[in-house]
């Protein structure tokens, strides 16, 4: 292989002029993947735990709406969302608060839009888990928590959902880790993240091997970082003597 190796590009000015190296840019992408990641899961996490609730609630009403909503967003590409969350929401809104939207800042846009493309596309995979969690407890333990004086919120509370997200942890974590690898999706629309920035690299120093495998090891940072979260969760959460704890 003829290929040139030098590390020694990364410490390089910037050719753009606007200060730094390209390490800079690399650090850059990895803080704003990190902070994507976190913010996607927040609002996944959310929703996710709604419709999922929703599911296992009496009443066709919030059963229907939920099943819409994982229908949607679970069966639709990751990559069309963002466009559609992009490129055609701004336009269905009401005319002024869809000019303020598109006046904002780039960054601010790019970062709002692929917040909510990974947050309401992971919600949704969320929903059904949380439900397949919920109806996998004993029959019965909501009428029990409503004969013991518990209303129906305060039963889905202190005694359901506790129970859930314990046995759920593990799919949890790997949708946590999903959402820091499909940010990747967002470089489409404009957000320089990790992946983002790794292209920019190679376009201003021809150096391909040496960019995406920092951003590589980037990953696999955030990754380590995310299952230590998730195992220091449990761990705290962990009830002895219950199923699998």
């Amino acid at each position: 292989m003829n290929y040139h190796w030098n590390w020694g590009v990364l410490l390089e000015p910037v050719a753009t002029g606007e200060g730094g190296t390209y390490l800079g840019w690399i650090l850059h992408g990895f803080l704003l993947t990190t902070a994507l990641t976190f913010c996607a899961w927040i609002l996944a996490l959310a929703l996710g735990t709604l419709f999922g609730v929703m599911r296992t609630l009496p009443g066709r009403t919030p059963r229907v709406a939920s099943v819409t909503y994982v229908s949607i967003f679970r069966n639709i590409p990751l990559i069309v969302q963002f466009f559609i969350w992009y490129f055609v929401v701004p336009e269905l809104l009401p005319v002024s608060l869809g000019d303020a939207i598109k006046s904002a800042a780039p960054m601010t846009q790019f970062f709002v839009t692929s917040v909510l493309a990974l947050g309401v596309y992971t919600g949704s995979r969320i929903c059904e888990q949380l439900r397949a969690g919920i109806q996998a407890l004993a029959v019965g333990q909501v009428k029990a928590g409503q004969a013991m004086g518990f209303t129906l919120v305060q039963t889905y509370r202190h005694i359901i959902l506790p129970q859930v997200f314990r046995r759920i942890l593990p799919p949890l974590t790997s949708e946590f880790l999903i959402i820091s690898k499909n940010s990747a999706v967002a470089s489409t629309i404009g957000l320089l993240e990790l992946s983002g920035q790794a292209r920019q690299l190679v376009d201003y120093t021809a150096q391909p091997y040496e960019s995406f495998i920092l951003v590589t090891l980037a990953y696999v940072v955030l990754n380590f970082l995310i299952i230590q979260i998730m195992s220091l969760i449990r761990r705290w959460t962990a009830r002895p003597g219950l199923m699998g704890e």
